[in-house]
């Protein structure tokens, strides 16, 4: 097999990531293309050759000279298509404010198309709709994924008024924001909060007034994906039910939300098992939503916190 245009495609790929970003590791670069280190290597080598100017510093990665830049860039009809995509979540998925300026960038994206594309773009843009689950953002702060970033980019602390459901009344913190995730339908950040002095997470729907001061950064924060991951180590207990197939199909989307493992088939029923972290309330509780088409295999102390919620259930009906 001719390997050559392939080569082609990824050393111009190569040279478009090099202008994307300040600094790119031949690591990267091998994982993205799937190909060895040495390919890497032999790649750069290739773009110095025809005068590309890229200097490398070791163990740091490779980056261009100032200043130099591509000709236009041509899309591949792919390409085209997820632009429409990230533009249409992008006008549901994110704040005005964010969302006007990818507005904006997509206009830019689309001069550069040929017009058979441009052709393209308009056949399958209006007929491609994104729908929210509800609101992301509270009426009185609604731009605020934008001043998340600018405050993360520029490590300055951000005071934030925050609406628990608990909490009758906002609470105001100092924040240094690590980083924003999506998850459940629900914008979230996780930041340092020096009332608290711990990390904490937020969603942006309860955030009645977010605003970027001049304080910069007391801490160097780890990435967000730690922190993330710090969440996963809750202790957790082991749990097997047995659910009708008539309403697998209906617990699919939660099912994760509750630690979900696995599932096997006994006869004309599932066997599910779950790793979860709260058998006290969030489990029992979605349980007894389909609790007449399903059984508790264990643990006792799930079968027994059921029984007591459905009790409970019981006096107020009498």
């Amino acid at each position: 097999m001719d390997e050559t245009p392939k080569r082609f495609d990824r050393i111009i790929a190569i040279l478009i990531q090099l202008q994307s970003k300040k600094i790119v590791k031949a690591q990267e670069l091998a994982n993205r293309f799937e190909v060895s280190l040495r390919t890497i290597y032999r790649d750069i080598r290739t773009l110095e050759a025809s005068g590309v100017p890229i200097y490398s510093e070791a163990g740091v990665g490779y980056a261009l000279m100032d200043g130099y830049r591509l000709p236009p860039v041509m899309f591949t009809r792919e390409e085209v298509s997820s632009f429409i995509a990230a533009e249409k979540l992008m006008q549901k998925f994110t704040d005005p404010s964010l969302g006007s300026h990818y507005a904006s960038a997509m206009f830019k994206l689309k001069s550069v198309l040929k017009s058979s594309d441009k052709d393209w773009v308009s056949n399958i843009e209006s007929r491609v709709v994104m729908q929210t689950a509800g609101p992301l953002f509270h009426d009185k702060s609604p731009n605020t994924l934008v001043l998340l970033f600018e405050s993360i980019a520029e490590k300055k602390q951000i005071l934030l008024s925050y609406k628990t459901l608990q909490a009758a009344e906002p609470s105001h913190r100092n924040i240094e924001p690590v980083g924003v995730f999506h998850d459940n339908n629900n914008w979230y950040f996780l930041g340092y909060c020096h009332l608290r002095q711990d990390y904490r997470q937020f969603r942006t729907d309860r955030i009645l007034r977010i605003q970027k001061t001049e304080c910069d950064f007391t801490i160097e924060h780890d990435a967000l994906e730690t922190y993330l991951k710090k969440n996963e180590t809750i202790p957790t207990t082991k749990v097997r039910i047995l659910v009708s197939k008539k309403i697998l199909n209906y617990l699919r989307y939660e099912q994760k939300y509750h630690g979900y493992v696995s599932e096997k088939e006994v006869e004309d029923q599932v066997e599910m098992t779950f790793m979860s972290c709260d058998i006290q309330e969030s489990f029992p509780r979605w349980f007894l939503m389909f609790g007449d088409y399903a059984t508790i295999l264990e643990p006792e102390k799930l079968k027994t916190r059921t029984l007591e919620l459905l009790e409970n259930y019981k006096k107020k009906l009498l």
